[in-house]
């Protein structure tokens, strides 16, 4: 049972993205959680917050090793936390990171099974951190580790596993309430799906509903075109953004150009998150996260 705060904060989440909408903003930001290391919960929420960010993006290893030591009391209390500081959820990423064993495309049947047993798990913490929201919860399948090739197996051996895996689970997602978006990244990373192009078939073969792709600023080295001509090109399909500079650092610590793939999104009528995702946090959380959305929302003027 909520209490008068907590019912409160669960229905300003619920009509924050509304709101601004109809301020005019363009853009709703988000930050991944990682950023914040080892501090706790509540005040990495309240620091999101007091930057200027209105949704969260969590890293399920930041909170435990495995979805299993996430009982449903602590998923209530995660909720509550979040909605109490005027965050929405946005979703998950880095799905497949803990526990170590976990990989989706190895040609061990029994491995392979287990693990996709394992992100069913993903799927309902997804469902029970977003429940209160109108919005569904964005699953950004990336994990290069997890999807390789490994034993022997081939590029499309690997991919065909990863095909009928996400069918298998996609109706579970579309139940709870929640998008997986398949993440392109580049052969430096993986060698399974390196571009949006192959992102793409992959989506169309699934065919779910709750199967989508995002885009992801840092990892497009194997494309051949733009980042704002990859998401005029395949904006049905992209349900997500993650924004970065090339190197991994903050947008506006480089000398990346935002400004046509933002372009791109407003003209788009783009309705999504774009979440702050850096690899590099020697800056600090509040330097860092303080710095990208200033630099963001002051690309929105030349759009």
């Amino acid at each position: 049972m909520m209490n008068r705060r907590e019912l409160l904060g669960t229905l300003a989440a619920a009509a924050l993205p509304a709101a601004l909408r109809a301020a005019g903003a363009p853009f709703r930001y988000s930050i991944c959680n990682e950023i914040f290391e080892k501090r706790d919960f509540r005040e990495s929420c309240k620091l999101a917050r007091a930057m200027g960010y209105t949704g969260l993006e969590v890293s399920p290893f930041t909170l435990a090793d495995s979805t299993a030591d996430i009982f449903a009391a602590r998923r209530r209390e995660l909720r509550d936390i979040m909605h109490s500081e005027g965050l929405q959820f946005v979703g998950l990423h880095w799905l497949l990171v803990t526990p170590n064993w976990l990989h989706i495309t190895t040609p061990d049947a029994e491995l392979r099974a287990k693990s996709w047993d394992y992100f069913r798990t993903l799927i309902d913490l997804a469902g029970d951190l977003r429940e209160g929201q109108a919005e569904p919860a964005i699953m950004v399948l990336g994990s290069p580790k997890q999807r390789g090739t490994v034993k022997g197996s081939t590029v499309a051996q690997a991919v065909d596993r990863l095909v009928d895996g996400l069918h298998s689970v996609g109706d579970q997602a579309h139940s709870r309430n929640c998008l997986i978006c398949m993440e392109t990244l580049d052969h430096s990373q993986t060698d399974v799906d390196c571009t949006l192009a192959q992102t793409a078939d992959i989506v169309r073969r699934v065919n779910k509903p709750a199967v989508q792709t995002m885009f992801d600023f840092h990892n497009t080295p194997d494309e051949t075109d733009p980042p704002d001509v990859l998401v005029d090109r395949y904006f049905q399909m992209i349900r997500h953004v993650h924004i970065n500079e090339m190197d991994g650092r903050w947008p506006g610590s480089g000398h990346s150009d935002y400004v046509p793939l933002l372009r791109t999104l407003k003209r788009k009528k783009y309705r999504g998150w774009i979440s702050l995702e850096v690899f590099d946090f020697k800056a600090g959380a509040e330097n860092i996260g303080r710095a990208a959305i200033d630099y963001l929302k002051g690309l929105e003027s030349k759009l």
